[in-house]
């Protein structure tokens, strides 16, 4: 970008400015979002030339540049910085985060012409920045840029070593969210597209709008040179709890004013309809929604800004709402899981991690590394609703009393599962204490592959070792320490989220069901007769199996529910109640059959269907046994073809083709495609009603705007089945 004053301002001392911005770009790695504005990395030097009307006389001359970010620039915040050639400038005794300037060998003073090295200091405040130049008497506006974090800079906070991880958790723009439930983890294709038109605008909006900078825009501004801080403030933007942030979430079924979480493949189009719409909240998201807005928020707030992230799913991940490390469910004695409670076990959620130093925690680096950012409104810290950073290096150590959040984030991966069967008379027994249920499958994409890594050994202990008992009851006693959440004794607790008593059941007994006496065991599996998917009957077995020499006579109730992903029960699908005889030695065979039509529509928007049987010895009544699974309904196949060689600017035609799988007219039915680098925001197209067995193919072109391995996703969605998605790569060329 050049910049030419010998008209404009033709007695100016000052004529001319370039400011080099495609070669400072791609080497500071943002050419990706911009050649034509100057987009730099604190730590590392970034070259300008500046043209004079006048001969420079280093030994006499005094050139005195000035950088200034926010409202109300300091020397002492370090949000302003005064430095020249030579480097003689006055400045205050507690200045912070000073910039250098150097005059470099290809300048040529003689004759005016200033090549220069200006060096932002690993330790400044990201955000846009002014920079002038004050050369005598005259003093001249030269120039707006952004500084952003730096993880190829070993002195900056978010250094990350490995250059396969950096071109990663930085660079790529396209990434894997994982859902589903921990034996049937189905990957979801989300485009962060952080390289995107505007996203650095919009990026610093996000900062600018959160509730700190409205109290205190000094000290905000200020504290930005610090990714702790910074992380923190975007969790708090992303939910909208706070006031002003992106997305309004939404649990339940109504949608209207917006579109339902589901719709969602990537964050660009969240990101600019919020800036779009003046900051209004964007309807609607849930966990991994926020999660994929966060990260690339990244390149909106996190990996634009240089933050090394990736997102994390966590199976059965449990919601302790009062810190006492156990979750509580019910089961009534015919099946069917009885009402919600506070807390929960969600069959996945989703959060970012972010990588940096936390020397706030400790001086010897025990604490960095990757640090958990969960953007999802679940509880607030220090009054907001945010999450983190929480050390995963503290979660495993179960260093509960370290901030921020730790306790909860240790809890969703660790926290012991409490099983109550309520009675028919209202009391409730303690069936089943399971300490390894809670925190499967810990998952995030694989570097440089579309492969899953489970990564369930960075956060916890091996399942079922003295090892991990220990880590346990090591962060119980710090939580007590601390005098935060309830005291437990042992392994066993009240059970608590009723909302009977507060936290306790007045009904409840720790008394296990069996008698003294062990009673002989009965052995309980579900198998499947085939893969269950959505808009074909659902069959499943269950097989009962008994070490007793004796007949048992049993009473069996079945029951099968939608489950949101959160874990709580969307309505009743099926009851079962039978009896049957299980002999000695031999299996028991129950089927299970849920025909479509039957479950269709429970499960419009749900994620999963819980199996549950509860099984009672008639002639020991006080022998009851729970057995559960949670099946995951595949979605009907839609396939997308792309023709010919991708290029720049060149046309490509692509054919989406989806075949009605059901005895129904599918209505309200859409088609919607993005892909950064493919499609500028979304392109949604209406469909017609199709008729049973009927299919639709959909062909249509697009013109490549960016080259390299690109990802075009596809979102069939209509009134029977919601948001059916399929994704390609697509490789363009220059």
């Amino acid at each position: 970008m050049k910049i030419d004053w010998k008209y404009s301002y033709p007695n100016s001392v000052f004529t001319g400015l370039d400011l080099h911005s495609e070669t400072n770009n791609n080497k500071h790695r943002t050419n990706e979002i911009s050649v034509k504005e100057l987009i730099v990395r604190r730590g590392q030097a970034f070259q300008l030339t500046l043209r004079l009307a006048q001969p420079f006389r280093p030994a006499f001359d005094q050139l005195t540049m000035t950088v200034v970010t926010g409202e109300l620039p300091s020397e002492n915040l370090g949000t302003m910085s005064r430095f020249g050639v030579p480097d003689k400038v006055q400045r205050s005794g507690s200045a912070k985060a000073v910039w250098k300037a150097e005059l470099q060998r290809s300048s040529s003073p003689e004759t005016g012409v200033l090549a220069l090295a200006i060096t932002p200091p690993a330790s400044c405040p990201v955000g846009e920045y002014k920079m002038s130049a004050k050369l005598g008497e005259e003093e001249r506006d030269l120039a707006t840029l952004s500084v952003l974090f730096n993880p190829w800079c070993p002195e900056d906070w978010v250094f990350l070593p490995d250059e396969a991880e950096r071109q990663e958790y930085v660079m790529n723009e396209h990434g894997i969210i994982y859902k589903g439930v921990d034996n049937y983890i189905s990957p979801t294709h989300w485009d962060f597209g952080q390289f995107e038109e505007d996203m650095v605008k919009i990026c610093m909006k996000v900062l600018d709008y959160n509730v700190k900078h409205k109290k205190d825009p000094a000290d905000d501004v200020s504290a930005r040179c610090n990714p702790i801080y910074v992380s923190r403030v975007v969790t708090s933007m992303i939910n909208s709890e706070n006031g002003g942030g992106i997305l309004k979430g939404q649990w339940g079924m109504d949608f209207r004013g917006g579109v339902p979480p589901t719709h969602w493949s990537g964050s660009y189009a969240i990101l600019k309809k919020w800036s779009n719409s003046v900051f209004s909240s964007v309807k609607y998201g849930q966990c991994w929604v926020y999660a994929g807005v966060m990260c690339s928020g990244v390149a909106a707030v996190m990996r634009l800004l240089g933050i090394p992230c990736r997102v994390v799913t966590n199976y059965q991940s449990a919601h302790d709402t009062n810190k006492n490390l156990t979750v509580d469910t019910y089961y009534a004695d015919y099946g069917v899981r009885e009402k919600e409670s506070k807390d929960s076990i969600w069959n996945y959620h989703v959060w970012v991690e972010g990588w940096m130093r936390r020397p706030d925690l400790s001086k010897d680096g025990k604490y960095d590394g990757w640090q958990v950012l969960d953007p999802t409104p679940q509880e607030k810290s220090d009054g907001m609703f945010c999450c983190g950073p929480a050390s995963v290096s503290a979660i495993r150590n179960g260093d509960t009393h370290l901030k921020y959040d730790v306790p909860f984030v240790f809890a969703e991966v660790n926290a012991d599962c409490i099983t109550w069967l309520v009675k028919r008379d209202g009391s409730m027994v303690n069936i089943d204490t399971d300490n390894i249920k809670i925190g499967q499958s810990i998952s995030t994409k694989s570097v440089g592959t579309n492969d899953r890594m489970n990564i369930t050994d960075s956060y916890k202990q091996k399942e079922g070792t003295e090892q991990e008992r220990r880590v346990f009851r090591y962060a119980l006693t710090r939580l007590e320490n601390e005098g935060d959440g309830e005291t437990c004794v042992g392994d066993e607790k009240v059970g608590n989220g009723t909302g009977m008593n507060n936290g306790s059941n007045e009904n409840a007994t720790n008394d296990q069901i069996c008698s003294p006496t062990p009673p002989p065991q009965l052995f309980i599996r579900f198998e499947e007769v085939s893969k269950p998917v959505d808009g074909e009957e659902v069959s499943l077995k269950l097989i009962l199996n008994s070490d007793s020499s004796a007949t048992r006579r049993l009473s069996i109730n079945v029951a099968v529910q939608a489950m949101r992903f959160t874990g709580q029960p969307a309505g009743n699908i099926l009851t079962q109640a039978l009896e049957r005889e299980l002999l000695p030695g031999k299996d028991l065979i129950v089927p299970i059959l849920i025909p479509f039509l039957t479950y269709h529509k429970y499960m419009i928007g749900c994620d999963s269907m819980n199996i549950s049987a509860v099984i009672t010895d008639q002639r020991k009544e006080n022998h009851t046994f729970l057995a559960e699974t949670r099946i995951v309904l595949m979605k009907p196949p839609i396939s997308i073809t792309v023709f010919g060689d991708g290029r720049v600017n060149r046309e490509l035609t692509a054919e989406v083709l989806f075949q009605n799988p059901v005895k129904e007219i599918l209505r309200d039915c859409s088609l919607t495609l993005t892909g950064s680098g493919l499609f500028i925001g979304e392109l949604i197209t209406r469909l017609p009603d199709l008729l049973p067995d009927n299919r639709v193919r959909v062909k249509f072109h697009f013109v490549p705007y960016k080259s390299g391995e690109r990802t075009l996703l596809v979102d069939f969605d209509c009134a029977s089945f919601r948001d059916i998605k399929q994704s390609c790569t697509v490789i363009v060329k220059p």
